[in-house]
């Protein structure tokens, strides 16, 4: 006899769980069933399709921590009819991912498809034509809850959802949490902005705009996936640990093959070894050192002083001097690419030889040209007047060579900004010479001076208030035809030469016209503790609104004082407290004071992690210095002496601004401990 279908809603939305993870299975088992040997007709359409195949597969994967569906809209009318009277409307599970039946029935819609946005759009005020929305809760990857909003209702209070504030709130053990079941309506307007534009998201802490970048590249690949499949999407983050921390969100959001790389990796041409002062790094990211760049590639830009003279057969052909000028200063004057002028100044002057050939009674044809502009007077003229440029070399001199630096900077920079750049040793050769960080910026624009950088379809720049503009042009010349995400805080600015503005950022990027959106409902950090932090806003970022919280925790905040012979000890005791709780705990110090608290761990027998290893149920403590704190978050964080975190930085801004980017790590609880007096601005 066959089952009585049950009456209990939770056990009929358990049932299609079931049977959708058991359809999501058949899927990939017809995938890895499929046998290819009698279609491919080379070894070379055998490997694409083979690994096409094994990239969906992939994609195909049953994660088992992430829910394969969230939430589920049931509409008034039929997807597609006409707003009529009538038996009801579609429902649809809104998921991670496209699920169907053996029929081709979808079980599980894509959390990207047009029919889902509702699910994060509609309201009482615009319901989109929903009836009802159903939101799920899970607890260890089963459905232990639901609950329904009901917004053609007009007797249903308008109450904030519960399971979406246990969601958000819920204690995280692992890599980053995407936040596809928690995406608000300003969220998802940013998320699923049109490709062809550039939008910058000015985003105070624990507002989400990570997540929202990494969800729309998600959302940009679903809906552009051909275009972006040719021209290539690019994840920049401010280091490696960044990276490591959100690359498990994509996989979970349907995409497997983001390339990801901080911006340090993309200019990678030299090998960094070395280090600049805060004002030689400032001055060398400064934009007018693209003018000194510009300059000192062009430098070898001679006129000819004597003809060129082509010797073919019995025939000599004659290119006097003021032609030849004539050739060069055109070719100057176009600003084109260095290396695309010189290839091109050949073939001037062969077609200069081919014109008085025809005036001569000859017929050459192309192939003629291509000879001439091989030809060894020709290459010894281009040789004189366009010489060729190595972009590494052409940066080790500039910044070893005093004079050849003060003729390119001349009226661009003073003869002291000239000596700040300027490295203290002049650099040998360009294998030996300790680059830094900086160097490598210039090295990466003097390469692109030489020969245009091939752009992407989509970039998504994270932490972008931190970049010189000398490496937003880095960027920019990444997507130059392509768009951008810009996501970042002016507030959390932690570089001497962090941007001042998003116009200004903008502009250094090649996107002037883009949008700028501002996101100040916080959602991770609770109201007591983003209050806190925001006593700090009027000296480091004096233009900016505080931010607000959705979310209260009533004794999430705990400021102590301790005696500085007890400071060590009672951050360990913190820790055991923080560990006490559920989820994740950071312990996060000054940079200086990173040894001291890991050796007092260890001694505690406390396992700690290093910032971006993954956290499990065996290892939840993760010890974090101030300087890589940006952009993680921890369920409890206790910030060990403040003062000291603010000293750690060249000057009082910045370590404000490092201070309040520790201030807003935690989601549940933040404790902060100290022996020396807080700054001023927190009393």
């Amino acid at each position: 006899m066959p089952a009585t279908p049950t009456t209990d809603p939770l056990q009929r939305e358990r049932d299609h769980l079931a049977a959708s993870r058991s359809a999501l299975r058949s899927m990939r088992e017809d995938v890895e069933s499929l046998d290819i040997s009698d279609v491919t007709g080379t070894w070379v359409t055998a490997i694409v399709l083979h690994k096409q195949i094994e990239a969906r597969i992939a994609a195909l994967a049953d994660l088992s921590h992430t829910p394969l569906f969230f939430g589920r809209l049931d509409y008034l009318h039929a997807i597609g009819e006409e707003l009529s009277e009538g038996s009801g409307g579609d429902s649809f599970y809104i998921g991670r991912r496209h699920v169907h039946d053996a029929h081709g029935d979808p079980m599980v819609i894509d959390w990207r498809a047009p029919v889902s946005q509702p699910f994060y759009r509609a309201s009482r005020t615009e319901p989109m034509d929903v009836e009802r929305r159903r939101r799920f809760g899970y607890t260890g990857g089963e459905l232990t809850a639901y609950e329904d909003e009901h917004l053609t209702d007009p007797a249903e209070g308008d109450t904030a959802s519960a399971l979406l504030a246990a969601e958000i709130e819920k204690p995280r053990v692992g890599p980053m949490r995407d936040i596809v079941a928690t995406i608000q309506p300003e969220q998802d307007e940013i998320v699923r902005a049109d490709i062809s534009g550039t939008l910058c998201v000015q985003g105070a802490p624990g507002t989400g705009k990570t997540a929202v970048g990494l969800h729309r590249v998600a959302y940009l690949l679903y809906a552009h996936r051909e275009r972006l499949a040719r021209t290539g999407t690019l994840v920049i983050g401010p280091n490696n640990a960044f990276l490591s921390y959100i690359e498990q969100v994509l996989p979970a959001l349907g995409e497997l093959d983001v390339a990801q790389a901080t911006v340090q990796q993309l200019v990678g041409h030299v090998e960094v070894r070395g280090e600049d002062s805060a004002e030689a790094a400032r001055l060398k990211g400064d934009a007018r050192m693209a003018e000194v760049l510009r300059r000192a590639v062009r430098s070898g830009i001679a006129l000819p002083t004597e003809p060129c003279v082509v010797v073919r057969g019995s025939r000599r052909w004659r290119v006097p001097v003021h032609e030849l000028t004539e050739i060069i200063e055109e070719l100057k004057g176009r600003e084109t690419r260095y290396g695309a002028a010189a290839e091109a100044l050949p073939q001037r002057i062969a077609h200069a030889v081919l014109l008085k050939m025809e005036q001569s009674g000859e017929a050459p044809d192309d192939r003629v040209q291509d000879a001439v502009a091989r030809n060894a007077a020709v290459k010894a003229t281009v040789k004189q007047c366009w010489p060729a440029v190595d972009p590494a070399k052409l940066v080790l001199r500039l910044l070893s060579d005093p004079e050849f630096l003060a003729g390119c900077a001349e009226g661009v920079l003073t003869a002291e900004e000239q000596a700040a750049v300027l490295w203290p040793r002049p650099g040998r050769s360009v294998r030996t010479a300790r680059w830094t960080p900086a160097d490598a910026v210039l090295v990466d624009e003097a390469m692109d001076l030489v020969r245009r950088t091939a752009s992407l379809g989509h970039v998504v720049l994270d932490e972008a208030q931190d970049l010189s503009p000398m490496q937003y042009r880095a960027v920019g010349r990444r997507c130059s035809t392509g768009s951008a995400t810009v996501l970042g805080d002016i507030a959390q600015g932690t570089t001497p030469w962090a941007t001042a503005s998003w116009p200004e950022a903008l502009h250094h990027l090649g996107k002037p016209a883009a949008h700028i959106e501002e996101l100040t409902k916080g959602f991770r950090v609770p109201e007591e503790v983003i209050a806190y932090a925001s006593r700090l806003l009027p000296s480091i970022a004096p233009g900016l609104a505080p931010a607000g919280s959705v979310r209260e925790a009533p004794g999430s905040l705990t400021v102590r004082r301790v005696e500085p012979e007890e400071r060590t000890e009672a951050v360990v005791e913190a820790c055991l407290r923080a560990l006490g709780r559920e989820g994740s705990t950071g312990l996060i110090a000054a940079d200086a004071r990173v040894p001291l608290l890991a050796e007092a761990l260890t001694a505690a027998g406390l396992a700690h992690l290093a910032p971006g290893a993954e956290t499990s149920a065996e290892a939840r403590l993760t010890l974090v210095p101030a300087s890589l704190a940006k952009g993680l978050e921890y369920d409890y964080v206790v910030l060990d002496e403040p003062a000291a975190v603010v000293a750690g930085e060249p000057d009082e801004r910045t370590g404000l601004r490092r201070l309040y980017v520790a201030l807003t790590r935690a989601v549940s609880g933040l404790e902060v401990l100290h022996a020396e007096p807080l700054p001023a601005q927190l009393s």
